[in-house]
């Protein structure tokens, strides 16, 4: 059962289909999870080819966290979870937060303390992730299929990103 409306899977598929820069389909996959789940922070990260760097493609809070440059992925838990097991990461207290993320007190500056965070797979490959924040208890653990039914729409804009498509 897809856990997403007619009308969000129709939002999206037209998105993809009109959309003359990546960055119209992040804000159409911006729209259906907002009215679908809310957040208080959705970021899209793009890897490079490598597999060492994520680089920020699109953020609702660009002060806190901008669309510049990349940043070093290092060997990590939460990305042996998420980016090579391939697995989505629901964390919704302090503790998953701090587990997951080395940017943890901003993340709680910014009143935010659960997440959802689903990597973006085509043909057996993480493009990237897709990141939802909001406020601590804010997700349950089935709201990451919602996340994970929106994932295969960022699969073209993200090989647009790694100049692939």
């Amino acid at each position: 059962m897809n856990p997403l409306t007619a009308d969000d899977s129709l939002t999206l598929s037209n998105a993809l289909a009109q959309a003359a820069h990546p960055a119209d389909v992040y804000r159409a996959v911006q729209q259906v999870l907002a009215a679908r789940l809310g957040f208080g922070l959705f970021t899209l990260l793009v890897l490079t080819p490598d597999g060492q760097e994520v680089q920020r493609v699109y953020s609702t809070n660009v002060q806190a966290y901008p669309l510049a440059g990349s940043k070093r992925m290092g060997p990590t838990p939460w990305g042996d979870l998420v980016l090579t097991r391939r697995q989505g990461f629901v964390g919704c207290d302090a503790a998953a937060i701090r587990w997951a993320f080395p940017d943890h007190e901003l993340i709680a500056s910014l009143g935010l303390g659960c997440a959802i965070n689903v990597p973006i797979v085509a043909m057996g490959r993480v493009l990237g992730t897709m990141n939802l924040l909001d406020a601590p208890g804010r997700y349950k653990s089935d709201d990451i299929e919602i996340v994970q039914s929106v994932a295969p729409i960022l699969v073209a804009p993200f090989l647009r990103e790694l100049k692939g498509f």
